[in-house]
Parts: structure tokens; sequence; C-alpha cells
């Protein structure tokens, strides 16, 4: 279903809303709902200073087969409200709204008119039910230098391989602004995708290729209270990987064995991702989808102390060179028309770089981006070909566009891999004998392989092969940042299992990044939890890129 990009806005004493399609929906519906719709909890995203996105879908039976949550056919007036304080006893805005089956009953409200840098809670209701409430922060003065920024990220969340505790700590610790670097959800029937562990729970329905399929699964994810905490904690910045659409997809082609080979069939699939995940995510309406196109690259500044480039590294790249999976010696990967970004993107960046005045410029993205080789064989460099190493060229333009605008700080930001890692990314690839020109922090999983395992990382094979790489680690969590001008404060969060609910989070490892620095200095290390280790039944966690290329 095509989204007409036609839209109602509907306006307050201080706010807009994205309503609905101008044309062609079902009469709205005057009967009173039974049962509470707002099973899918709230959230917010995208701030601006001054205001920010907020969102809901209803839902009375979240898991219906047709993707409708249970909901009577027919459109719904939703109110909104947004306050200074939990109890709403100074309001600053507030509207009322429209949603439909033609948009999965979601909302979406585009708040302006709020004070820039301030903590917000909103609301929604519809007939008798009110939601949640939920706490949200807008960005800063453009020209301000905030003191700290409270970030946290994080990736790839399979519902069947754990409990979402990690979410539940993340929200617990009240971040100002919440990454998310993709696979969000997985498009699998249940017991297909299997952890070592066991899985401890099951998807819903089949494996996801219509838009009624991936409404459901991300009914499903969203009805998860962990999760439904961590959205309601902060705004959420949001970018997917390949999982909420089909592993590995790339651009226009489908992974190897894909469920819809045909090419036909795949960009119907691709177009019914791509408008579940608006539907389902606190994006803008410059995020609407056409079709099979959908624009999600975008940039977030937080006054002067940071920009945040978010990446799209799927629906603009190349096809995977050599096959995909993991090669040696692939000289394809070096081919210099090959693009993970896409040239609109790669320019969108660099023009960004030059154009910043932040201390902090951070790429959130999907994919391992400094160079990873898996082998210590002589004169053979295997890598992966779905990360940055399969895009040499690629990459290296960002490097030097980067370099060439004096960015102070580069900093990326990746999920997709199912360990925590930490490194510098160094020039002269592929010897890696040059300076430190930037920092690569990546976020382990919050579910995916199961509980992983615990490991001195500096006996990991691939630190030894790779010594700009400073930190790995195989087990479940997130990162958590303190973000300020003369430093980030980076803390590598790991819960043991995610095989048991209410498992306790610890910091695994931590490193500062000075300002103008571009290296990582380890400031705390947690002795190996040997309990853990002993436990654990995953057979690959602590090998190399087989573990990797298995689980993501």
């Amino acid at each position: 279903m095509r989204l007409s990009r036609r839209i109602l806005l509907a306006s307050s004493a201080a706010g807009a809303a994205i309503a609905v399609p101008a044309a062609g929906w079902a009469q709205p519906n005057t009967n009173t709902l039974d049962t509470d719709p707002f099973t899918l909890g709230v959230a917010s995203g995208d701030p601006e200073p001054d205001g920010v996105v907020l969102w809901t879908r209803l839902a009375v039976d979240p898991l219906a087969e047709d993707g409708m949550g249970g909901m009577p056919n027919g459109a719904f007036d939703v109110k909104w409200e947004v306050a200074r304080d939990e109890r709403f006893r100074h309001r600053v805005a507030h509207g009322e709204v429209q949603t439909a089956p033609e948009i999965g009953y979601s909302v979406h409200i585009e708040v302006e008119g709020l004070r820039a840098g301030h903590e917000y809670y909103y609301r929604f209701k519809t007939g008798k039910w009110t939601s949640p409430v939920g706490r949200t922060v807008t960005a800063p003065p453009r020209n301000a230098m905030p003191e700290e920024l409270r970030m946290a990220f994080a990736s790839c969340s399979q519902y069947e391989h754990g409990y979402f505790t990690a979410y539940r700590h993340m929200a617990e610790s009240r971040p100002d602004l919440v990454l998310h670097l993709g696979d969000y959800q997985y498009e699998y029937k249940a017991k297909v995708y299997n952890s070592p562990d066991g899985n401890v729970r099951d998807h819903e329905g089949p494996e996801t290729v219509s838009l009624a399929t991936y409404r459901q699964r991300h009914a499903q994810y969203k009805a998860d209270p962990d999760l439904q905490l961590a959205h309601a904690a902060a705004p959420w910045l949001v970018v997917w990987d390949d999982h909420e659409t089909e592993n590995n997809w790339a651009d226009e082609f489908p992974e190897a064995g894909s469920d819809t080979p045909n090419p036909a069939d795949f960009l119907a699939r691709r177009a019914a991702a791509f408008q579940a995940y608006w539907e389902n995510m606190p994006l803008r309406r410059t995020s609407v989808p056409a079709g099979i196109d959908m624009q999600l690259y975008r940039r977030v500044r937080w006054g002067r102390l940071a920009n945040f480039h978010m990446m799209d590294t799927r629906q603009y790249r190349d096809d995977q060179a050599c096959g995909d999976g993991t090669q040696s010696n692939c000289a394809d990967a070096w081919d210099e028309s090959r693009t993970i970004t896409g040239e609109a993107q790669e320019e969108w960046l660099i023009d960004g770089f030059h154009a910043s005045r932040a201390r902090w410029d951070i790429l959130g993205q999907q994919v391992f981006f400094t160079q990873r080789d898996n082998t210590a064989a002589a004169d053979v460099l295997r890598t992966s070909m779905d990360g940055w190493d399969g895009y040499a060229a690629s990459r290296q333009r960002l490097i030097d566009g980067w370099v060439e605008a004096g960015v102070r700080n580069p900093v990326v930001l990746t999920g997709d891999v199912h360990t925590h890692w930490a490194g510098e990314i160094k020039t002269g690839f592929p010897g890696l004998d040059g300076e430190s020109v930037g920092v690569e922090l990546v976020a382990t999983s919050i579910t995916s392989g199961g509980n992983g395992v615990d490991s001195v990382p500096e006996d990991n094979a691939a630190l030894k092969i790779n010594p700009h790489i400073k930190f790995r680690n195989a087990q479940r969590g997130y990162v958590e940042t303190v973000i300020t001008p003369e430093e980030m404060n980076v803390d590598f969060k790991v819960v043991p299992q995610v095989t048991v609910q209410d498992a306790p989070v610890y910091t695994r490892r931590s490193y500062t990044i000075a300002d103008r620095e571009r290296a990582l200095h380890q400031t705390y290390d947690r002795p190996v939890d040997v309990a853990t280790m002993s436990t654990n039944t995953n057979p690959f966690a602590n090998s190399d890129e087989l573990a990797d290329d298995y689980l993501n």
C-alpha cells in the first residue's frame, strides 16, 4: 500500500500534528472501544530545539493476523497532550488527530513551539482510554554548548532469543537520547533462527513478507513491556539494518535463498517493510515512504556539542561483493565505483562534515566500519563483504571527507555483529600503519545470539590480528555514553543472561575519548565472569567471524 503524500495537518496552541492521507479513508467509527487500545506503548523521536515527534499505535489485539491489531474498521480520533510535569498540571501543548487502517492505526505528532533543552511528558487519549505517560527531551538551542549529553545506543533485538531486560536497564538510566542502529525486529517465522541457548519465546505468524505480517511482527515486539519502557524513557533516533526487511538485502537485491527471490516480489516486500517501519517508529513526515523509497538518512544537532549523522547503509548499496559472506582477497571489495551509501547520501555526509561546527560528529550506522581481518595468514586479507570491508573505496572516501573537512572528533557508532567492540580508525589501508583519524564503538545485541559468553578480550584472536581494535566481548547489552565538550565517556553495559528474566546489568569495560585525540583510553575493566563462562552453551561465542556471520 502506497501512502499518499497529501497530509492533513491539525494545529493547537503549540504544536503541529501529522494525521492521515487526505482521501480514501474509511468512515469514522463512533463505537466505544471496550478494550484498551494503547497496548503498544508510546514513543518519541527526532528531537529539535522547538519540538519532537510523538508516536503511538492503536491495537486492542496486537497479534491479530491481519496486522490491524484487532481494531474495528474505521477512523478514530486521538487526543494528545504535552506537559512540563508527569501529572500534567502544567500543560503546554495539546491537539486532536485521526488515525485509520490505511496507516495501521498509527499516530505521528510533530510538536512545535516547545522550549529548547527541556524535559517534557506526553500522553494520548481515545474514548475512555489513556495511554502510558512518556518522557521526552528537546534538543538544546543551535548555538548552545551543553555541559553534557547522556546518550545510549543499541541494536539487534531478536524476540525469540531472549528477554529484553537490557532495554529496561537502559530506561532506568534515564538517558537524554537513545540511538537504535538496526535489527529492531526480525523477519523469521518461529523456530527458524534458533539461539544456541534455546529460544525462550516464539515469533507469531509466518515469515514477514506482506504489510499485514510486518505490522503483526512490529506489534509483537512493541507489546514487550521492557521495550515499551525504553521508548517511554527518552527520544529515539532510529535507523534500520537488514532484518527489518530481510537478512543481508542490498538495494533491490534480496538475499540468496530469499522467500521472495523474484525481483518484483522482493520490491513489493520492501515496500511493505518500509511502510510498516514508518508506521511503528517515531519518524517525521520527511520519512513517509513512497513505494520502495523512504528517506531515512538525516541529521540531528545537539547544539554545538554534537551532530548525529543518521545513515542508511541498505537502501542504496551495491550488491555484496564476491558472493557475500566472509571472503579472502576479494578484488571487487576495492572497486572504486562501488558504494554502500549511494552517491547522494555520500555527498550529503561530506557536505555535512564541511558545514559542521560541532565538537563531536557522530555517525549512527549499521555495519562494521573499520577494517577487520579474519586471518593471520600472510598476504591474505579475509574480511566480511556485508560490512564496510566489502566497500573499501566507499569507506575511504568518507574518511577522506571528514579529514579534509577538519572534523574535530569523528566517532562511528555501529550495531549488527552481536558483539561489543571498540577500535581506532586508522589510515593506511590495508596495512593500518597510519595515524588514528577516528574511533568506532560497536554495540552488542540486546538478545540476538542468546546469552553469549564473557572472555578476556586480549586473548581473542581478532584483537591479535587487528591491533587497532582494543576491545571485544560476546555478551549481550548496550552502550552508554556521557558526552561533554572535553571528552566522551563510554561504558559497555552487559546483561550476563537473556534467557532468564530480570538479569542484572553491569559495566564490562569503560573508555574515554578525549577532545581532539581520536583515540581510546581505557578507564575500567571488570574481571571475567567465570560463572557466565562455565554455563554458556554458545559454540560460536568466542570464535572469530564464524560467530558473527552465523548470528547476525
